[in-house]
């Protein structure tokens, strides 16, 4: 698992965020045991610096009961209730409000986190007291957990960097939540790290914004090969699409990056350790139906998280070289940036 020193580092690239100096001096000076833990200080110093502008305010839809039109009149609910005969009636309209659906969801998640039996209690009591700041709209009644749906419409809305990283840690909070909290009304949560899928998922996400970020050679970005074949247009509509994790395009030269988040880049077969078949016909497949441009060679990489063994395999395939590499992620940061510096020099 991602040491969690590292797993700052590794959480802020995947969000596209650079690391704040806030925060690594605070996980510096209390080191944590659990990714919870970390989750939660991120959380306060985002919500810190939010409450320290004050909330932003957002048209939010209101709808209510006046004597006056306001917006829109809702003649169904005003007639039925027979509002009209009484001088009054039901209008929705828009309303700048700082109760917007995510400063709920970030109240609700301090809520759950003030009462996370595995955070220390010291950060519990902070998380509380920010809490309490939110205004009581906010606060007040209870509202049942976010779905995958609430933050699916929270990210339609287009959020801007700050309030994408509040929602980004909120959404991996409520992912390690279990269904079934404790007694007192308190949530367990699991290591979001063994999770190999969600794991997964962060790894090409980090590893493709690191690029992105770091270096200035390459254009980075996730592609759609084309099949090169033949057929009838019903035939190649049923054909898989090829959507590369990492391609890193430069005038001269092109590397195809697929990211693999598994335990071993090998794997025993007939009592002898090889490289796992399907990631390499994969990325073969991906080699074989592109087509670089004039005077650009053109290369591919298994990038795998080094745990049980580090391997660096160099072959030719097809004519392209090949690399399958694995990433050891429990070094110091400045030799997990060299070493994916190094795997594109």
């Amino acid at each position: 698992m991602i040491p969690l020193s590292t797993l700052y580092y590794f959480l802020c690239y995947a969000w596209n965020r650079l690391p704040e100096p806030a925060v690594l001096q605070a996980t510096e000076s209390l080191p944590f045991h659990r990714p919870l833990a970390l989750l939660a200080q991120v959380l306060l110093h985002a919500t810190q610096r939010l409450l320290k502008t004050g909330l932003p305010r957002t048209f939010e839809p209101q709808e209510t009961e006046l004597t006056s039109v306001r917006g829109r009149v809702e003649l169904a609910p005003s007639m039925s209730q027979g509002l009209l005969e009484r001088g009054r009636v039901v209008c929705t309209f828009d309303e700048l409000s700082p109760h917007s659906p995510l400063h709920r969801l970030l109240a609700q998640t301090l809520a759950t986190l003030a009462r996370a039996a595995t955070l220390p209690l010291a950060l519990r009591r902070e998380v509380s007291q920010v809490r309490r700041r939110f205004p009581a709209a906010l606060t007040t009644g209870s509202a049942a957990a976010p779905t995958a749906a609430t933050f699916r419409e929270l990210r339609r809305q287009r959020p801007s960097s700050q309030a994408a990283l509040l929602l980004h840690v909120c959404e991996l909070v409520w992912q390690t939540a279990l269904p079934e909290p404790t007694a007192r009304g308190r949530s367990r949560f699991i290591d979001f790290r063994r999770d190999e899928t969600l794991m997964a998922r962060l790894f090409e996400q980090f590893t493709r914004n690191f690029f992105r970020r770091e270096q200035r050679r390459y254009r980075v970005y996730a592609e759609t090969i084309a099949w090169q074949a033949e057929g009838q247009a019903n035939d190649l509509a049923l054909l898989p699409t090829m959507l590369t994790d990492i391609t890193l395009d430069a005038p001269d030269r092109k590397i195809i990056l697929d990211t693999k988040y598994y335990a071993a880049a090998l794997r025993p077969r007939y009592d002898r350790q090889r490289l796992i078949a399907p990631h390499l016909y994969q990325l073969y497949a991906y080699l074989q139906n592109q087509r670089p441009a004039p005077g650009q060679t053109l290369e591919g990489i298994l990038l795998y998280p080094a745990a049980t063994r580090s391997i660096d395999l160099r072959y030719t395939l097809g004519g392209h070289a090949v690399r399958v590499v694995t990433l050891n992620l429990h070094q110091p940061w400045v030799g997990i940036a060299a070493d994916l510096l190094s795997l594109i020099e």
